[in-house]
């Protein structure tokens, strides 16, 4: 992760946030608090209790890109990672500062999660940078 802060990498980067864990879908709310679901549900569901807000999934966030918004009327499947992004962000472009942030915010969301299904019982929180070996970039 240390070389991705790097600004030689900085403008072809990603990250895939992976929770080791089935058990629940998990939202990040803007504010850093996490909710969770022991079943798949709609988006719209979460949506209508946050209406300046918008979903992304954790896993199509890539720096210099728009934040792809999950649809109303998708299903969100357990062990993913959603984070709620205020509207105003719909058509910026996605900085390393704030995709890092976004890593940060989930990864202290799930330190503070129920015992229950805390990480050092089901896994951990990780977040990997990916490389596009066809263009030999860092994607």
């Amino acid at each position: 992760m240390g070389n991705c802060a790097s600004p030689q990498y900085a403008t072809n980067c990603a990250f895939t946030f992976t929770l080791h864990s089935q058990s629940t879908v998990k939202i990040v709310h803007t504010d850093g608090s996490l909710q969770e679901f022991k079943q798949p549900i709609k988006a719209n569901l979460v949506l209508s209790q946050n209406p300046n807000c918008f979903l992304c999934n954790s896993e199509s966030m890539y720096v210099n890109s728009h934040l792809p918004h999950v649809a109303d009327d998708d299903e969100l499947q357990l062990g993913q990672i959603y984070f709620l992004v205020p509207l105003s962000k719909s058509h910026a472009l996605l900085s390393l500062q704030e995709l890092c942030s976004f890593a940060i915010k989930a990864s202290s969301a799930l330190a503070h999660q129920t015992p229950d299904i805390h990480p050092q019982k089901y896994g951990r929180f990780s977040m990997e940078m990916v490389r596009d070996i066809e263009n030999s970039d860092w994607v």
